[in-house]
């Protein structure tokens, strides 16, 4: 139970860095932990004391087997963060080119 805990306080963490910072970079590294705290606590649910691993056998009984399913969505969750991260540095490198500053309070006339 404690390892959930940590996994809430990191997401805390990230949320604090994504709704206090100012800096754009900082506000991406605080959605990367958010993610990582995300991917975390999918693992730990997939998680079995002693377990084995989820492939069937003639010799062994399927007894305390890990679930594969969240481990396949931390792969795909993995995947997708890494897009949007590039995506967001890449907004990021532009807004810095265009206003000379990664400061959003410094950043007046955005326009689309």
């Amino acid at each position: 139970m404690g390892l959930y805990f940590l996994c809430i306080i990191l997401f805390c963490v990230g949320f604090y860095g994504v709704l206090r910072k100012r800096n754009i970079v900082k506000i991406i590294i605080g959605l990367v932990i958010m993610n990582y705290s995300m991917s975390l606590f999918f693992v730990l649910l997939g998680y079995r004391l002693h377990g084995r691993a989820p492939i069937e056998s003639q010799s062994q009984p399927i007894v305390n087997m890990v679930d594969p399913l969240p481990q396949a969505l931390v792969l795909t969750s993995i995947v997708i963060s890494l897009a949007v991260m590039a995506l967001l540095i890449a907004i990021a490198i532009r807004i810095y080119e265009r206003y000379g500053t990664f400061d959003i309070t410094k950043i007046k006339n955005l326009r689309g």
